[in-house]
């Protein structure tokens, strides 16, 4: 089992490589990992943002930010298995 190593967002910074649990906004059930980068924010000079999906994610504090595929995907599986299941 791997360790959830995940990233306090005020420790990231520009060029920093993340995995995130990305909710899909046009479809609210699906949920993927995602390869995501730490890039300065277009409009504050000294803030940071994620970049993902061709598109600035404002970084909040309960943002889960990981270190590895593995750990994102570990926590993924350990949330996601829990939700109850509708048919």
């Amino acid at each position: 089992m791997c360790e959830l190593d995940t990233i306090d967002p005020k420790d990231v910074k520009p060029g920093d490589e993340v995995y995130v649990i990305y909710n899909n906004p046009h479809v609210p059930t699906v949920s993927n990992v995602k390869q995501a980068e730490i890039v300065a924010h277009p409009k504050d000079p000294n803030a940071v943002a994620l970049f993902l999906h061709e598109t600035f994610h404002v970084i909040e504090d309960d943002d889960a930010l990981f270190s590895s595929e593995a750990a994102a995907q570990e926590a993924y599986t350990n949330f996601y298995s829990k939700l109850p299941y509708e048919e």
